[in-house]
């Protein structure tokens, strides 16, 4: 692991310091920043995103860690002592650090699995009805004759696209929290 200063961490955020820095921290297991400001952090979390193209996850409980929270691609608050403003600025909020471990485990992996059957789901919604009036084309000739009326399609959408992944969104779990929080690996099969 990297400990790293808030000193140190504003000479290697200059831009000559930059990619030696980088290369240094993709070799370790953990880096941790302590001591920095607010703006260093965000500099970092910024610098991590851009440069290594990783997708960020900033962990805050305090105002000061509002700007990172702001920059990362996903924010997590922590509601604490040091007031509501991390959790008001995140996307998600826990109460202490230690349910991070299943924010992201199992309600990570069950979001990755919902949303790719969705998008499977609206893909084949969409194929289905416009494979429907392809073939209907022909039944007429090419007329451009509606095949439904205009409130058929609205409810066929409306049934469609909002009931199922409703139904969907509540009921699916593909495996169970003890599996997923017992088998982190399968985090890694959503991805």
């Amino acid at each position: 692991g990297l400990v790293i200063d808030g000193r140190t961490l504003e000479h290697v955020l200059h831009d000559s310091l930059q990619n030696i820095f980088l290369e240094l921290t993709e070799k370790c297991r953990a880096v941790v920043c302590c001591r920095a400001t607010p703006l260093q952090k965000s500099v970092l979390v910024r610098l991590v995103r851009n440069k290594l193209k990783a997708m960020t996850l900033a962990v805050g409980d305090g105002a000061n860690d509002v700007s990172m929270i702001q920059v990362a691609d996903i924010g997590v608050g922590i509601l604490g002592q040091e007031g509501m403003q991390a959790v008001m600025a995140s996307d998600f909020a826990v109460s202490q650090f230690r349910h991070l471990r299943k924010l992201l485990l199992v309600h990570g992996h069950w979001c990755y699995t919902r949303l790719t059957n969705m998008v499977l789901y609206y893909f084949y919604k969409n194929v289905a009805y416009v494979n429907l009036l392809f073939w209907y084309q022909f039944f007429c000739g090419f007329s451009g004759t509606s095949m439904t009326d205009f409130w058929i399609l609205i409810l066929f959408n409306l049934l469609f696209t909002s009931v199922p992944p409703i139904i969907y969104g509540v009921l699916d779990k593909d495996v169970s929290a003890e599996i997923l929080m017992q088998l982190p690996q399968l985090y890694m099969m959503g991805q």
